[in-house]
């Protein structure tokens, strides 16, 4: 259902959370019912309007305001790499001089976003904060709309905010309000699109809706009589519209290779691509706990081990030290990476430790059916029956057996050694 939500959004919205690692996604389930307000739109067709700069009277627009960017680009990179403190007291002095205007409300919400983001949207104590500066952005930008119906600035920051909060409302299952939100985020995303032209913050939510209208098409056919009702999509230019973001975006830039990066290596299977990207977002934003894991799991299944043990080393330093983002997730990651290295160079004793620290990891975020999990208790396995120490080797295909899916080869190796090993 998170996914089909995405149709309603197309913001600056940090997407999917299982795409965020390369494990198995979990089954999404529909609600019981769907409001009956949810289809809206079925005449609307995404595609590229472009107007011309003399076209659009942009007095006033903050986005497209030079000093402010000037201002504010070293608070925009405090915040993605996770100098959430120092971001915020920019954002703050914004806010003391435009106390009516969406812009400061927004970028302090999105602060707030980029919190919960590393643990998977786990963390829920940001929610209240997150969704009070997001209504804060509506509130303000609605009435700039209302003074203004052409004010495309205003219809942008409601699409975004909007988007935002669909987002998180699906993710804590608060169906009604999700569909709510996102509607009116396709709404303004509509009304916001003619400034396409102007600034490529504008294009962001569009190349979004483009590349996924489609791919989600492609790739969950139950969900296609339903997509009927929505606007049509067209997923190569969509990847082009975010290619440019990427390339020419201020304040949507890194939002968009956070998309590209995680489009290319796991919706369009295409590791060599996404690898530039990857590297670029680790080491521009070396704090940035999501990115750092993401660029160990490319280095990891690219197998590049030199890199991967390097990040792994850095992420679980940075977890004992506390720093903001490095959850029990990316420690799960980190863990399971060293594990595996130390493995491979038949040091089997700090493999076993490391295998049982990223056990405890997942536990602790109750992930116990993920990749990581299963594979780190098949190893542990693997290691016990090469020490002839069946008895310890039986309890971790015991756990296998248990939680891996019974149509994998972990599963059957778990129950082949089970059935042979039946009186150890």
């Amino acid at each position: 259902m998170k996914k089909l939500f995405f149709f309603f959004w197309i913001g600056l919205l940090p997407f999917l959370s299982q795409a965020q690692d390369l494990e198995a996604p979990e089954k999404d389930t529909l609600p019981t019912i769907i409001p009956p307000d949810t289809f809206i739109m079925r005449d609307l067709y995404i595609d590229s309007i472009y107007i011309t700069p003399q076209a659009i009277e942009t007095d006033g627009w903050l986005l497209m305001n030079e000093d402010i960017k000037n201002e504010l680009s070293g608070a925009v990179d405090n915040m993605y790499n996770f100098k959430f403190d120092r971001a915020e007291k920019q954002f703050r002095s914004l806010r003391r001089r435009y106390k009516q205007h969406p812009m400061p409300y927004f970028l302090m919400g999105l602060s707030y976003w980029w919190k919960i983001v590393p643990t998977n949207v786990q963390a829920k104590q940001y929610d209240a904060p997150f969704f009070a500066y997001m209504d804060s952005t509506i509130t303000f930008a609605q009435q700039l709309y209302d003074k203004d119906s052409k004010n495309l600035e205003a219809a942008f920051f409601l699409s975004a905010a909007y988007g935002f909060q669909a987002r998180l409302h699906s993710e804590r299952s608060n169906w009604r309000k999700a569909t709510i939100c996102s509607r009116h985020s396709l709404e303004f995303l509509q009304k916001s699109r003619v400034a396409n032209g102007l600034s490529p913050e504008f294009l962001f939510g569009e190349a979004l809706y483009n590349y996924y209208a489609v791919w989600i098409a492609q790739n969950y056919p139950l969900l296609r009589p339903v997509i009927l009702f929505f606007p049509r999509g067209n997923k190569e230019l969509g990847l082009q519209q975010l290619k440019m973001v990427a390339r020419n975006g201020f304040y949507t830039g890194t939002e968009a290779k956070f998309f590209l990066m995680k489009i290319l290596a796991n919706e369009e299977n295409d590791h060599f691509a996404a690898m530039p990207i990857a590297r670029y977002l680790a080491n521009t934003y070396p704090d940035n706990a999501y990115f750092q894991r993401f660029y160990a799991m490319m280095n990891f299944r690219e197998g590049n081990f030199r890199e991967t043990e390097r990040l792994s080393n850095e992420i679980l330093t940075k977890y004992n030290k506390h720093m903001p983002g490095y959850e029990a997730i990316g420690g799960r990651y980190a863990s399971y990476y060293l594990a595996y290295i130390c493995q491979n160079r038949k040091d089997f004793p700090k493999a076993k430790q490391l295998y049982e620290q990223c056990i405890r990891f997942a536990r602790q975020t109750g992930e116990v059916e993920s990749g990581y999990y299963v594979s780190s208790h098949l190893n542990l396995a693997r290691i016990f029956v090469q020490e002839k120490d069946l008895g310890r080797a039986k309890e971790h295909y015991e756990e296998v057996k248990d939680k891996a899916e019974r149509r994998t080869d972990a599963f059957r190796e778990a129950r082949d050694f089970l059935r042979k090993n039946r009186k150890v």
